[in-house]
């Protein structure tokens, strides 16, 4: 992936303070939960603090590929990918933990329910604008009069 994608899906994701994760449910039945979206960098790999047991975890043992969608003011970002429940490894709720973990977790990071779910992202589709919050405000205004598309951002696939 050139670095100006791999910036960009950084940028968004880092914008973004609500993920909405996506699983397969019974019967192939799509179903889609917010989730905090606590994580400082991105690596190539997102992650976030669940509750284990819940039905979001049964549903993606079962079917492991999941999309997860972030939208921000910075544009918007959908990821396909491959779930997995990280157990045991050290330091893992450490990254994530704070204050905003604090409201969703009264049981505290050695809560035996906390958990991080891993998603291992395998393609992306974002929407990223690109122009500032006036001049995006402006293009769409003469859009509307011109019956033209107005071009206030970049959208791009990228295979991951």
């Amino acid at each position: 992936m050139e670095q100006d994608a791999y910036d960009r899906i950084s940028e968004l994701v880092h914008a973004a303070d609500v993920a909405m994760l996506t699983t397969v449910g019974e019967g192939g039945a799509l179903h889609a939960r917010p989730l905090a979206a606590l994580q400082e960098r991105f690596d190539g790999t997102l992650r976030f603090l669940v509750e284990d047991p819940s039905p979001k975890l049964e549903e993606l043992r079962e079917h492991p590929r999941v999309n997860v969608a972030y939208s921000s003011k910075r544009g918007y970002l959908s990821m396909a990918g491959v779930a997995r429940v990280v157990e045991g490894e050290e330091g893992a709720v450490d990254e994530l933990w704070g204050p905003a973990a604090e409201a969703w977790f009264p049981g505290g990071r050695e809560d035996p329910e906390l958990v991080v779910l891993e998603v291992l992202p395998e393609s992306a589709e974002y929407w990223a604008l690109t122009e500032p919050g006036v001049v995006a405000a402006a293009k769409a205004v003469k859009a509307f009069f011109t019956k033209e598309q107005p071009d206030v951002g970049e959208n791009r696939v990228v295979e991951l």
